[in-house]
């Protein structure tokens, strides 16, 4: 008998991978710097995600290379051609 949870919570619990677009923090910071300039371009710009795109793809594009998320096509995360955009995403050396 269990006092104080369902008696069937160790019963048949399984653990599955995160949903699509969850990924690991950034415990070390790796990416610290472009998510502050994406965090200020938020701020100076009211909320509105537009105008800071460019930076939301250098921040993913951090992510991606340091392994923090799985590497995924910018069209498939609606980031491709941003105007003032010149960088193509950085490849990990194989």
């Amino acid at each position: 008998m269990s006092f104080g949870r369902p008696p069937s919570i160790n019963v048949g619990f399984k653990t599955s991978p995160p949903d699509r677009g969850s990924f690991p923090l950034d415990h070390d910071g790796e990416c610290k710097e472009q998510m502050m300039q994406y965090m200020a371009c938020l701020r100076k710009n009211s909320s509105e995600s537009t105008p800071c795109r460019v930076m939301s793809k250098q921040y993913l594009d951090c992510r991606m290379t340091k392994g923090l998320m799985e590497r995924d096509e910018w069209r498939n995360l609606g980031l491709v051609n941003l105007e003032g955009d010149s960088a193509e995403p950085t490849r990990t050396p194989s």
